[in-house]
């Protein structure tokens, strides 16, 4: 976000089209990288993760440029341009550390979330963040700022905490439920609900739970055997699945909601106003990935 900020500052560019464009982004990058979403919907098919990733490239590129070149165009023009010294910058202050002794804690801590994809190592974000943090102060060498950064991350993250918490238990009870056979009952058993079971699962669990990872664990964990049975095979019914999670992530009773305005300092009745596009977003990737399945799955 930050750099984000910094460009469409530089751009004259309003802040709506500035958090589409970052968030349409990171749906496109997330159906097409090893993120515990897309490693859980893999692990609960039991497709190989490269394969899966691989599978939506062509909807993640097509969807960037329908997000760059259609939706953002579509949105209602904003005069209020991001102002300059809404990025906070301090590149003329000498007191502050170099770029690699800053970039160094999250490289760490990318590096040891890294280890599960690449060496089957799992190492718990709760330990990761932390060490990447500890890394940080050290090479940054901001030791007399280490009690006010602890309660500055603090602070950002309780709220995304309690969310968390919400959506683990919103998250549970649609496991418990007879909600996956509903769904299935509703689609029927013709050749169209053999296809869009799977991407309509992964979009309903997200809608309910507002999480990607979250949607993406229930729908795959609670419909991967009868997408199966119904002859679609394990990569591309994880990639449906994953892809599918992406259509209503954002809505506000998750994190994602309120990460992603805050980020800009956009205010709930203002972050509201971004979902249905968002939505759109999530949409066109998952039209793509289905049409994609269709010519060459």
């Amino acid at each position: 976000a930050p750099i984000a900020i910094i460009i469409a500052e530089r751009m004259r560019v309003a802040k709506f089209p500035m958090l589409l464009a970052m968030v349409g982004g990171g749906k496109c990058g997330n159906i097409i990288s090893p993120n515990p979403n897309t490693i859980i919907a893999a692990e609960n098919f039991d497709a190989p993760l490269s394969s899966v990733m691989a599978a939506n490239i062509i909807p993640a590129v097509i969807g960037l440029l329908v997000t760059v070149y259609l939706i953002i165009p579509l949105m209602p023009k904003e005069r209020d341009a991001i102002t300059e010294g809404s990025a906070e910058v301090g590149s003329k202050d000498e007191s502050l550390p170099s770029f690699w002794a800053s970039i160094a804690g999250p490289l760490v801590v990318i590096a040891l979330l890294a280890l599960r994809p690449i060496a089957g190592i799992t190492i718990d974000p709760l330990i990761a963040l932390p060490i990447g943090g500890v890394v940080g102060i050290c090479t940054t060498r901001q030791w007399h700022r280490t009690a006010e950064s602890i309660s500055y991350g603090l602070e950002k993250m309780s709220v995304v905490a309690v969310l968390l918490v919400s959506t683990g238990a919103i998250a549970g009870i649609i496991k418990a439920s007879s909600l996956t056979d509903a769904l299935i009952s509703v689609l029927g058993q013709g050749e169209g609900a053999r296809l869009l079971l799977a991407p309509l699962a992964g979009a309903i669990m997200s809608a309910a739970t507002a999480s990607t990872t979250a949607g993406a664990t229930i729908a795959s964990a609670s419909f991967a055997p009868t997408i199966l049975a119904s002859g679609i095979s394990a990569v591309w019914g994880a990639a449906l699945v994953n892809v599918g999670a992406t259509v209503l992530d954002h809505l506000p009773h998750g994190s994602f909601f309120h990460a992603t305005g805050g980020a800009v300092e956009m205010n709930i009745k203002e972050r509201l106003r971004l979902i249905p596009y968002e939505s759109a977003v999530g949409l066109v990737l998952t039209l793509c990935s289905v049409a994609t399945y269709l010519i060459i799955g």
